[in-house]
């Protein structure tokens, strides 16, 4: 055999072997995912529970911590849920991180009194409330109720405290605290032990704007590196949204499971989030509602400049896995089924007998 002919065996089994290595890469690549602990974020833990990644043939670490945006920035992290103003500011810094998929549109952001208050907006100035971290710089949601109610956006016009949202819910039970700004499952909680009430519900902008809340963000170099694993996990996440949907009797009892709540709270997060407060969990991408929300960050100064929306909202991964339409799915597998405007007991009675 010629010293030519050699040669071009040689690299004929190089470029087998090395494919047959990034395939054994790629299938035992275990991916980063991370998510709060908040509702909006479910998905994480029930595609985990329901086996929709093992299906996928994934293999996924999650991680429930505060830092899921920063994680992903500094590459310690392939996917994660987080809020859209974080990653919209992220993104201004040179943050590598993209919205792969919409994930809540609004609502199930509460602002959740104890039961001893009883008083209107004005009446929260001088009360011991748990605002967060600079809500006036973090939190539009706050901004537009409190510019809407003529009460001070800054924490100095309260007694502010700083929590998580489930050390809130025990301190409203204790006594500690008079009100909180919290997702669910905690309002939820608080409303089952009937140790207060939610005072008010936020939309991600005012009046009746589609507006985004919180994204499914995505790794750039993850997507690049592994784009067949970035396309399957947005899959995953389409389907445990489906699995909320369709069988939310099994969603709950995960969701009871992951967030340490009873099960009738579970019920009554998952109704909030797909009926009582409209189909606010989603995997479209509606680019509307995001311009419409990056401008009105804009409008109240959250944001210091305009994201580069193409960059920022990038439907490649989305487009390469062709998840179900939304609105399609709504309409044929949900409304007959679970129509909007059903009262709790009324939803929760069907979904017991349905087993589902």
């Amino acid at each position: 055999m010629s010293r030519g002919r050699i040669l071009l065996m040689g690299i004929f089994l190089a470029v087998i072997v090395l494919g047959a290595t990034s395939s054994i890469a790629a299938d035992d690549y275990v991916i980063q995912l991370g998510y709060y602990d908040c509702d909006h974020m479910c998905a994480a833990p029930i595609a985990r529970d329901a086996g929709i990644f093992r299906d996928l043939g994934l293999k996924v670490n999650i991680t429930k911590g505060s830092n899921v945006l920063p994680a992903i920035s500094a590459g310690k992290m392939d996917v994660g849920y987080g809020n859209y103003i974080s990653l919209a500011r992220a993104h201004l810094k040179g943050s590598p991180a993209f919205v792969a998929a919409h994930n809540h549109t609004g609502g199930a952001f509460y602002l959740v009194m104890a039961n001893n208050f009883k008083g209107k907006p004005k009446d929260l100035i001088g009360k011991r409330l748990a605002l967060g971290m600079a809500p006036e710089e973090t939190l539009p949601w706050w901004h537009d109720y409190a510019k809407a109610n003529s009460i001070p956006v800054k924490a100095d016009g309260y007694q502010n405290f700083i929590m998580k949202d489930q050390d809130e819910y025990l301190a409203i039970k204790t006594g500690k605290l008079d009100g909180a700004l919290m997702c669910d499952p905690w309002g939820s909680m608080i409303e089952y032990e009937k140790i207060g009430h939610i005072m008010h519900t936020f939309d991600p902008l005012p009046g009746d704007k589609e507006g985004i809340c919180c994204v499914y963000s995505m790794s750039k170099e993850f997507s690049v590196k592994h784009p067949d694993l970035a396309v399957k996990m947005l899959l995953a996440h389409s389907r445990a949204l489906q699995l909320v949907y369709t069988h939310p009797l099994k969603s709950a009892r995960i969701f009871a499971a992951s967030y340490s709540v009873p099960l009738e709270v579970a019920l009554m997060t998952i109704y909030k989030k797909t009926n009582s407060e409209g189909r606010t969990m989603t995997w479209d991408i509606h680019r509307k509602g995001f311009e419409n929300q990056t401008r009105h960050y804009m409008d109240i100064g959250y944001l210091t400049a305009m994201p580069d929306m193409k960059r920022l909202v990038n439907p490649e991964i989305y487009d390469k896995a062709k998840p179900l339409d939304f609105a399609r799915f709504i309409k044929e597998k949900v409304d007959p089924v679970f129509p909007l405007g059903m009262s709790y007991a009324d939803w929760k009675k069907k979904v017991m007998a349905r087993g589902l």
